[in-house]
C-alpha cells in the first residue's frame, strides 16, 4: 500500500491530492448551533496534511470551514508542502457587477487569511438569469489581478460548461456529484471535459457514506440523522430504491473481497478511473472519524474488465438519475439535503418585467431592453390570454455581446435560457411551449443545435421546424423563436 495519496494537476502550477478532504460536514456538526471550535479542528486538518492528504474543500456556507482551514494555513509559510484550500462562491442570482464579485472572492479571501485563492470554484442557482457569464468574467480579471490561482465551477452541466469554455473563459475543473449511483458525469460532462482539458472534482463518491459494508445486507433505514444521509438516500431512492441499492453493494463487495480492499474503495476507484476525474472528494467529519488508512488502498488497485462487467449488470438494475449534473438543484427532483427548493428558486429575481399593451387589457410585453426592440417596433415576448408568443432570439448577451462565436450548440443553450426567463416572466415555463422554430445560419451545423434543444425538450416534444436561412443579422449562428400555451389558473 502507498505511504501517501497519488497526485495530479489541476493548472500548470496547482499540483493536488487526487483524495480530496471534504469539510462539508463541519456545517452539519454545527447545525444545532454550536461552532466547532477552530484551533482544534484545524489540528485535526494538519494530521490529514501531514499524511499527505493535502487538499482542502470547502464553499461560503460550508458553516465555518473556511476559518477553520484559515487557522490551518496559517501554521504554514508560503514554501512548498502548504496545503491547499479550494472554496466556492455561491451568489444569489442578481447583477453581477465588478464591485459584487470582488466583495465575494474578498470576502474568501478575508475567511481564509490569504492573498490568494487556491480554487475559486462558482456555483449558479439558475443559468435563466444570465448574470453568471459577467461574474465568471469578472472572477477571470480577478485571476490575472492574483487574486485567485485558478477557477472552477461546480454544478454545470455540459452544455452550459461548453458555454462558458466557447467563451474562452479559463475554467480548469468542475465539481460535480459523481458515484456508482449517481453516474451522469460519466457522459456529455466526461466527453466535453477530455475534449477540452477540464479536470472533474467528484463529490458524493461514497453517498454519505451508504457505499460501505455496514449497509450490505440491512434493512433500509427509516430515520437519518445527518445532512449528508438524508441528501443521499434521496439519490438511492431515486436510482431504483433499497433493493437495488443491495444488488450494488453486493457486487462492489464481490469485487472488494477479489482485491482485498473494502467495499468503499471499489466505489471510488470506479469513479476515479473515469477519464478526466482528477480527483474525489471524501468527507471528513473532524475530530469525529478518519479513515485516511482505508483510502490510502484506492492506489494500490485498480479495476479490470470482469470487475467492471460485475458493476455494469448491476447498474443495469437501477434507474438511472435524471437530468444533467446539477439538476438537482434547480428541478425535481430535488436531491439535496433539504429537499425541495422550489421556494428558494421562486425567490430569485426575474430577469424581465411584464407590463401591460395600453388599450389591450388582455395583453401583456417585456422587453429585454435591447436598443432595437423600440427601433424597430418589437417586443421580447408578447402575453396574449393564455397564450406567449417570443420572438426570434439570438445570443445576444448584455446590450451587444455575441456568447459563444462560431458555436452553434452553446449558443442555442445560452438562447433558450432567455426563452425559459422571458416566459418564466409570464408565470410559465419550457413545459408550456407548444412550437418551436431554428433558424441556422450553416444548415451542416445542426447535430449541436438539435442535442440543446432535445436536452430541453426532450420529454416536452413540442412541435418544431429546423431550417437554414442564408444569413442571420449581427452573424449569429443560431435565432429560435417559440410559442406556448400556459394552464390556466
Amino acid at each position: 500500500m502507498t505511504s501517501r495519496p497519488d497526485t495530479t494537476k489541476l493548472g500548470p502550477d496547482l499540483e493536488i491530492s487526487r483524495i480530496l478532504t471534504g469539510l462539508w460536514q463541519i456545517a452539519d456538526i454545527e447545525k444545532d448551533g454550536t461552532p466547532v471550535d477552530l484551533d482544534a479542528a484545524a489540528g485535526h486538518l494538519a494530521d490529514y496534511a501531514a499524511a499527505g492528504f493535502t487538499t482542502f474543500d470547502m464553499a461560503d456556507h460550508y458553516g465555518n470551514a473556511e476559518l477553520v482551514a484559515g487557522r490551518l494555513l496559517a501554521r504554514h509559510g508560503e514554501g512548498e508542502g502548504r496545503p491547499l484550500a479550494f472554496t466556492k462562491w455561491c451568489p444569489e442570482p442578481g447583477p453581477m457587477t465588478e464591485e459584487v464579485v470582488r466583495a465575494g472572492v474578498q470576502e474568501r479571501l478575508d475567511r481564509l487569511g490569504v492573498a490568494c485563492v487556491d480554487l475559486l470554484q462558482f456555483h449558479w442557482w439558475t443559468f435563466e438569469h444570465p448574470g453568471w457569464l459577467d461574474a465568471l468574467k469578472h472572477l477571470a480579471k480577478l485571476r490575472e489581478e492574483g487574486l485567485i490561482r485558478e477557477i472552477g465551477v461546480t454544478n454545470f452541466d455540459a452544455g452550459h460548461l461548453r458555454v462558458a469554455l466557447a467563451e474562452n473563459l479559463p475554467i480548469v475543473s468542475n465539481q460535480v456529484s459523481f458515484s456508482v449511483v449517481d453516474r451522469r458525469a460519466a457522459g456529455a460532462l466526461t466527453a466535453l471535459c477530455q475534449e477540452r482539458g477540464v479536470r472533474l472534482l467528484a463529490y458524493g463518491t461514497l453517498c454519505g457514506g451508504f457505499l460501505s459494508e455496514r449497509w450490505l445486507g440491512k434493512p433500509e433505514p427509516t430515520e437519518i440523522a445527518d445532512w449528508s444521509r438524508m441528501k443521499y438516500k434521496r439519490f438511492i431512492d431515486t436510482a431504483g430504491g433499497w433493493q437495488a441499492f443491495q444488488g450494488l453493494l453486493s457486487a462492489l463487495d464481490h469485487i472488494a473481497k477479489k482485491h482485498g480492499v473494502s467495499l468503499s474503495n471499489v466505489a471510488t476507484r470506479w469513479v476515479l478511473e473515469t477519464p478526466s476525474v482528477a480527483g474525489v472528494i471524501i468527507g471528513a467529519r473532524v475530530g469525529e472519524s478518519e479513515h485516511r488508512a482505508d483510502n490510502l488502498r484506492l492506489f494500490g488497485f485498480a479495476l479490470d474488465e470482469e470487475d467492471r462487467t460485475r458493476l455494469e449488470s448491476a447498474f443495469g438494475a437501477m434507474q438511472p438519475i435524471p437530468g444533467d449534473c446539477g439538476d438537482e438543484y434547480r428541478r425535481p427532483p430535488f436531491l439535496t439535503a433539504s429537499g425541495d427548493l422550489s421556494h428558494h428558486l421562486d425567490q430569485i429575481p426575474s430577469v424581465y418585467t411584464p407590463e401591460p399593451v395600453p388599450g389591450r387589457p388582455n395583453r401583456w410585453r417585456l422587453s429585454s431592453g435591447s436598443i432595437w426592440e423600440p427601433l424597430a417596433g418589437f417586443s421580447r415576448a408578447m402575453r396574449i390570454g393564455d397564450r406567449v408568443l417570443v420572438s426570434g432570439t439570438t445570443a445576444t448577451h448584455g446590450a451587444d455581446h455575441c456568447v459563444a462565436p462560431g458555436d452553434a450548440e452553446a449558443q442555442t443553450t445560452y438562447i433558450l435560457d432567455k426563452i425559459a426567463a422571458a416566459l418564466a416572466a409570464f408565470g410559465g415555463s419550457m413545459e408550456d411551449v407548444v412550437r418551436t422554430r431554428v433558424y441556422l445560419q450553416d444548415v451542416g451545423a445542426w447535430e449541436g443545435p438539435s442535442r440543446a434543444h432535445g436536452r430541453v425538450f426532450g420529454e416536452i416534444r413540442p412541435a418544431n421546424t429546423m431550417l437554414a436561412v442564408g444569413d442571420l443579422i449581427g452573424g449569429y449562428e443560431v435565432e429560435i423563436e417559440v410559442e406556448a400555451v400556459l394552464d390556466p389558473h
